[in-house]
């Protein structure tokens, strides 16, 4: 079962070959790791090109785009039977691939999701909380679904993996569409393909420029539980039209 591993980049010269050393070295010669740059102005691709690596795919937006539309695009040229979703300053923690390749490969679910620990800019291990899954609650999926709804901080795409055959579901991914890892995650909830583990894979990096983690003021807060119920209403419908196929 080869891997496609996905990156969406932007700026992100500072970590980005402490990431990638983390990655190549779980990977075996027939997988791949595709990176989606979108437009970035400083010399990331040229750090990335450096590695010389065969297994490593660069492709560019032509404009910037933003990082969910980045993900659906980069999503989209994976060729391998299970992807993994990452992005570019944390740090894979050695045996990831392994634990969730084969967690996912034993059981009937499309999307494992796992947990992570917290590191600074300078790569320290800090205390920082952030709800993560649990696996008792893999097959829960209302509760999961009310979680996303109430902003429970539960999924990250970084710490997520999933097969294939998730892509008929998950893509496109709809412009509206303001997390592309909710996005999955309620996907593989309402077709009951989901799958929690309670272990840490990765560190994640907490730094200024982390997106997911700045607080939002009250009106973009509603807006998004109004793009949550746009996108339940339109994955159900997609989920319907899978089980027609």
């Amino acid at each position: 079962m080869n891997i496609s591993v996905c990156m969406a980049t932007f700026n992100g010269a500072k970590y980005i070959e402490i990431q990638l050393h983390s990655i190549l070295k779980q990977l075996s010669d027939t997988d791949e790791v595709i990176i989606l740059d979108d437009c970035s102005k400083d010399n990331t691709l040229d750090l990335v090109r450096k590695f010389e690596d065969n297994r490593i795919k660069i492709f560019k937006n032509e404009v910037n785009r933003g990082h969910v539309y980045s993900f659906g695009k980069v999503i989209a040229f994976s060729s391998n039977e299970i992807i993994f979703m990452c992005d570019q300053d944390d740090i894979w923690l050695d045996g990831r691939l392994e634990l969730m390749k084969d967690s996912l490969l034993k059981s009937k679910a499309l999307l494992i999701s796992t947990n992570s620990s917290f590191i600074n800019s300078d790569g320290n291990i800090i205390d920082f909380y952030l709800d993560g899954v649990s696996s008792k609650s893999s097959e829960k999926h209302f509760k999961n679904i009310v979680d996303i709804f109430v902003g429970k901080p539960n999924y990250v795409g970084c710490a997520m993996a999933f097969k294939k055959e998730l892509k008929n579901l998950i893509l496109p991914i709809p412009s509206y569409v303001e997390s592309h890892d909710l996005w999955i995650a309620m996907g593989a909830n309402i077709i009951k393909a989901n799958l929690h583990l309670d272990e840490q894979t990765l560190s994640r990096r907490i730094h200024g420029n982390n997106a997911s983690i700045v607080k939002r003021k009250l009106l973009p807060k509603l807006w998004s539980r109004m793009v949550f119920l746009i996108s339940v209403n339109q994955l159900f419908y997609r989920s319907l039209l899978r089980k027609k196929k």
